[in-house]
């Protein structure tokens, strides 16, 4: 039991519980571990095989919704958790109901021992409470049969286990029957019906898909060619020619007369427009009247495309020029020689004048001839002009023809590329699928086990040990709290109140009349009574008390045995020792002595006159007993009275210890009264039989009718304590077989 001033449970504690409990802990260990060499040896033997197989990476060639979105052979692999979720659907398949009736049905387990009813309370009671179907029909097949069909299935899933192996692909199938050869051939014939199963399901798949792509590809080819037919239309319409091949950025190669049309055009209107500028030029020269800008045109690229009479007048403009000049200076020169009138300067004059006028005649000529030439090729680069601008609106119409020509192509030659590719992996879906339409590949195959797996029977006997220790340890524990009997010396120093000391236990044939427990020289309870003796004669005061009161809580507790051997050990130590017994309701102590009852207590508390005449005890010359002699109609009262206070008054003066045998505590008042005469009192608890609050209550009511209730000399003595608990051991130092033994018999009674 713990200490009540703490809150946890130290293990210190608990082995003292355990010691405290050890019947009960040792019954319930004892036949839990029974119960499981029991299951050893009547269990019925059960082989268990085991079987492993892989589920590989499931294969991308197949025909699936993947392939056929994309041209690509593998997207890098699953995830983990992707394969996880893989391996967890296939665990769970393995223990479907379908595949589990098959192998019943295949391996004809409905007659196997393991599969035959059983009596199944809980499966009685459920009948009983719950709605039930119709029974099965006689002789209807097992998909018929849903009652057997259950109970089957219920069968075969208990003795059947998959496991995923951690971080692997790998997977393990357990069975367990009491026939090894049929629990490797479920284990086998399951596995091969996991690897039809997946070969079926695939098949299925891909045949479905199959005839749905089928009909896809067919409506494909179709509009494949009607875009075919739309592209032949347009390009007869719009007048493009295909020559074939590819240009360098992958385009068709393709032929146009417009296109042609248009860059000749577009030649002709840039030449025409060249003439036009140059023409123009001509004429805005001439058009100036410059004879020095004139002169100039000769001989330079603005008139090389001009006409032969333009550019024969820029040469004639030009010679005279030249003779206009030369004259010009002749005439300079001989008009400052000779004057005016001088013939030679008259001639000169009249040449230079003929020249001149020669000049400009040529000039009138070449400004017709250069306009001329101006409009004609101005009128020529406006044809030019309306023929591309024909053109080029023919060109734009083109333009937008071609465009859609273009993307129709394209969308023709993607239908095309789409249909080739999907045809392609149609026809090689069927050929992979067959080859590979599972992925499972058994790694072990079951084969029948050497010795059976159930019982285990180490296994067995140690989770029977160790069930046995630890709901022996529970009951020790629950009996301990719901037992509130004091168990030990700690609940005594936890109530704060004295320990005066420890009782061991004694056997039984050590009470017969007559006999003391302080007689025997090996008697543990004799030296734990002189222990008891020695703490009462070393007081704290420094006087031992006279008087010492020995009481109990309640009825059976031991405390008269415990006063007259307390008073026989007094009586050893050469003193003269009065025991009064002071219980007059309930008086034992005669009887237990077999001494016939003289004059009494209740003799001398009745009768002022009767005379105290003790019975000396036949043993102890130094022990006087005085009875309890009949029993009064009021016992408190009597004991209350002021001739029992005279009586003590008178003993103590007689007698070294006097010591009185109380009634109990808590159903009389009469230990009350008496502890208000005693100098010590003693409060026997007894293990296993004193309640902790009894205890309690029993010290709470003493030490308010002590003789000094400022400082009581109120104690507890435990009282029948095995000397094996560690209760003992922890107050005295050593277990009750481990005695002290005395050298010489006068040093007994020497404390």
């Amino acid at each position: 039991m713990t200490n009540h001033t703490e809150d946890s449970l130290s293990l210190r504690d608990l082995l003292r519980i355990i010691d405290r409990r050890r019947v009960v802990f040792l019954s319930t260990a004892i036949g839990i571990f029974t119960l499981s060499v029991l299951a050893c040896i009547f269990l019925t033997r059960k082989y268990e095989a085991v079987g492993e197989f892989q589920v590989e990476e499931s294969s991308t060639d197949a025909l699936d919704l993947s392939s056929m979105m994309s041209s690509a052979s593998s997207s890098g692999g699953l995830s983990s958790a992707s394969i996880d979720t893989e391996l967890q659907t296939q665990a769970q398949i393995l223990q479907s109901e379908s595949l589990a009736l098959q192998v019943i049905k295949d391996l004809k387990l409905r007659d196997n021992p393991d599969f035959q009813p059983k009596t199944d309370p809980i499966h009685w009671a459920e009948r009983i409470i719950l709605p039930q179907g119709p029974p099965d029909r006689p002789g209807a097949s097992l998909e018929d049969s849903p009652h057997l069909r259950e109970q089957l299935y219920k069968e075969f899933d208990d003795h059947l286990k998959v496991s995923v192996d951690a971080g692997t692909r790998l997977i393990d199938v357990h069975y367990t029957n009491r026939d090894r050869k049929t629990a490797a051939d479920v284990v086998n014939h399951l596995i091969q019906g996991l690897i039809d199963y997946t070969f079926q399901t695939k098949f299925k798949a891909t045949r479905d898909i199959s005839t749905w792509l089928e009909g896809q590809l067919t409506d494909l080819r179709k509009d494949s060619e009607d875009l075919q037919t739309k592209v032949v239309a347009l390009q007869k319409g719009s007048g493009i020619f295909g020559v074939g091949g590819t240009d360098l950025q992958g385009k068709p190669v393709v032929y146009s007369p417009i296109l042609d049309q248009l860059q000749a055009s577009t030649t002709e209107l840039s030449q025409a427009e060249m003439n036009k500028v140059l023409k123009g030029s001509v004429y805005e020269a001439v058009e100036s009247g410059s004879p020095e800008l004139i002169s100039q045109l000769a001989g330079t690229m603005m008139v090389g495309g001009a006409n032969t009479g333009v550019t024969n007048s820029l040469e004639l403009i030009q010679n005279l020029r030249g003779q206009e000049a030369t004259l010009q200076g002749q005439l300079d020169s001989d008009l400052t020689h000779f004057g005016p009138a001088y013939p030679k300067v008259i001639g000169e004059r009249q040449s230079l004048a003929s020249v001149q006028q020669s000049l400009k005649d040529e000039m009138g000529r070449l400004r017709a001839r250069a306009k001329n030439d101006y409009e004609i090729a101005k009128s020529t680069a406006d044809g030019a002009k309306r023929s591309f601008d024909e053109a080029r609106v023919a060109a734009e119409r083109l333009n937008d023809k071609t465009i859609e020509y273009s993307i129709l192509q394209k969308e023709a030659s993607d239908s095309q590329d789409l249909y080739q590719d999907l045809l392609k992996r149609l026809k090689e879906a069927g050929i992979v699928d067959g080859l590979k339409s599972s992925n499972i590949s058994i790694v072990d195959t079951a084969l029948q086990p050497d010795r059976p797996a159930i019982p285990n029977i180490p296994l067995y006997l140690f989770v029977g040990l160790a069930g046995g220790i630890f709901f022996g340890l529970g009951v020790a524990l629950l009996v301990n709290a719901i037992d509130n009997k004091i168990q030990g010396v700690e609940e005594i120093e936890a109530m704060e109140v004295p320990l005066f000391g420890v009782l061991p236990q004694f056997k039984g044939g050590e009470t017969r009349p007559g006999y003391l427990l302080t007689d025997g020289r090996e008697s543990t309870f004799g030296e734990a009574l002189r222990a008891l003796r020695s703490l009462m004669l070393i007081s704290r005061s420094g006087d031992p008390p006279k008087v010492i009161l020995i009481t109990s809580g309640s009825p059976g507790e031991g405390k008269s045995t415990v006063t007259l051997n307390l008073a026989a050990s007094f009586a050893q130590y050469s003193k003269k020792v009065l025991l009064v017994e002071g219980d007059l309701r309930r008086p034992t102590l005669a009887r237990r002595l077999g001494i016939k009852d003289h004059t009494g207590l209740s003799v001398l508390l009745s009768d002022q006159s009767a005379r105290f005449e003790p019975v000396l005890f036949p043993q102890q010359p130094n022990l006087d007993l005085l009875f309890a002699g009949p029993t009064p109609p009021y016992p408190a009262e009597m004991l209350g009275s002021a001739r029992m206070k005279q009586l003590m008054e008178e003993w103590q003066k007689d007698y070294d210890f006097v010591l009185i045998d109380s009634p109990p505590v808590l159903p009389v008042t009469d230990a009350q009264i008496l502890a208000a005469y005693a100098d010590a009192v003693v409060l026997i608890v007894r293990v296993g039989v004193t309640s902790r609050v009894a205890a309690k209550r029993a010290t709470s009511l003493l030490i308010p009718h002590a003789k000094n209730p400022d400082s009581p000399n109120v104690g507890v003595v435990v009282n029948s304590i095995s000397t094996r608990s560690a209760a003992y051991y922890g107050y005295y130092g050593y277990y009750g077989g481990q005695k002290y033994e005395y050298t010489s018999h006068s040093e007994k009674h020497n404390d």
